[in-house]
């Protein structure tokens, strides 16, 4: 999707932290981190949200977790949360699916 961002973070033409990739995900550091450790997890592919990879690919939403909880383990992480949103009532800002990796501080419930 040439108007998607993370789509073009994915085709080289915005940069990234890249923190590690695998041949279906890519993971990179959230330009505005809501925690010490904020980490996108995204697919390769294009899908608008984690819904959509589940219908598309169930497999590929297990390598998403997968690639998100190596990515807490190579962090340091002794907890984390794993955050998705769909649809921007619930504050997808991008329509890429995404998972959040975030840790590093005492993460409270609910948000505040």
């Amino acid at each position: 999707m040439p108007d998607c961002l993370f789509c073009r973070v994915l085709a080289g033409e915005l940069p990234s932290e890249k923190v590690s990739a695998t041949e279906r995900t890519y993971a990179f550091r959230d330009i505005a981190p809501a925690a010490p450790t904020h980490v996108l997890v995204v697919p390769t592919e294009h899908h608008p949200d984690l819904a959509s990879v589940a219908a598309a690919d169930a497999s590929l939403v297990a390598e998403l977790i997968a690639h998100a909880a190596a990515v807490a383990e190579k962090e340091g992480l002794d907890g984390y949360r794993l955050v998705t949103n769909t649809g921007e009532s619930a504050g997808q800002s991008v329509p890429h699916a995404h998972l959040h990796v975030l840790g590093g501080r005492p993460l409270q419930w609910p948000p505040g």
